[in-house]
């Protein structure tokens, strides 16, 4: 599933056709997507794992769900979610959910949640961890309402920075390591980002699908921890296990 670093890639690439009329479409979609044919692009946006192309009076709202792709300018063998195609070049989407949205995207999108966003509010992310002092770190970081955008790889690269256990309640961690949590949210969401852009992304991680801490020079413990039951790659020797009492 791509993170919100992949979407916001995915928003740069595309800005050459906004303004541009959609002349055709095609796609396997259940949705009404000819509604979008003859219709001029307003603008894209992202909300975490989200891709929003936005018309006059409606959105069109992309999610990859594990296994969606998209293709520009070109396209696969296989037929596609989505395709939108214009005087000069097309967009397609593959193995994802195509849905509309009518309301304004700006009245039921928080974007004030989203890490990449500059609208991000890290004050407002301490305090709904705050109400939720049992939640295990794992599980705080992949909920899209506080830290969207946020997936399972940066979960487990910004636990490991921090040093602290994904079983860990978020309750029971000292303001420092609470602080860190949330920055390194966001600034880990960037380093993936311009990792990905120059295609090294995989080369800086430290603790996702690693075998070995590069710290402790220990294996490394895979469990399907949380109440999301994703995958966490973790050192129990320095990621600090805090528990409420």
């Amino acid at each position: 599933m791509p993170e919100g670093p992949s979407i916001v890639i995915l928003k740069e690439l595309v800005q050459s056709f906004k303004g541009k009329k959609v002349l055709e479409v095609d796609g396997n979609s259940k949705q009404d997507i000819q509604r979008i044919a003859g219709k001029k692009i307003i603008d894209f946006k992202s909300w975490g794992k989200h891709f929003l192309i936005c018309f006059k009076n409606f959105s069109v709202r992309i999610h990859f769900m594990l296994f969606g792709s998209y293709r520009i300018n070109e396209h696969k063998e296989t037929k596609a979610r989505l395709s939108l195609r214009f005087k000069e070049g097309e967009i397609n989407f593959y193995t994802c959910s195509v849905q509309f949205i009518e309301e304004d995207v700006n009245e039921i999108y928080d974007w004030t949640a989203d890490v990449m966003n500059d609208h991000w509010d890290r004050q407002k992310a301490l305090n709904k961890l705050k109400i939720c002092p049992d939640t295990l770190a794992c599980d705080a970081l992949l909920d899209q309402n506080i830290f969207a955008g946020v997936g399972n790889i940066i979960k487990n690269e910004v636990l490991f920075r921090i040093y602290v256990h994904p079983e860990s309640n978020v309750g029971a961690l000292p303001e420092k390591q609470l602080d860190l949590l949330v920055d390194q949210a966001r600034i880990y969401s960037f380093d993936f980002f311009e990792w990905k852009k120059k295609y090294v992304l995989k080369k800086h991680w430290l603790a996702h699908t690693k075998k070995t801490c590069p710290r402790c020079h220990i294996p490394f413990t895979k469990k399907y921890a949380g109440k999301t039951k994703r995958r966490s790659f973790f050192c129990t020797n320095c990621q600090v296990l805090y528990r409420n009492n």
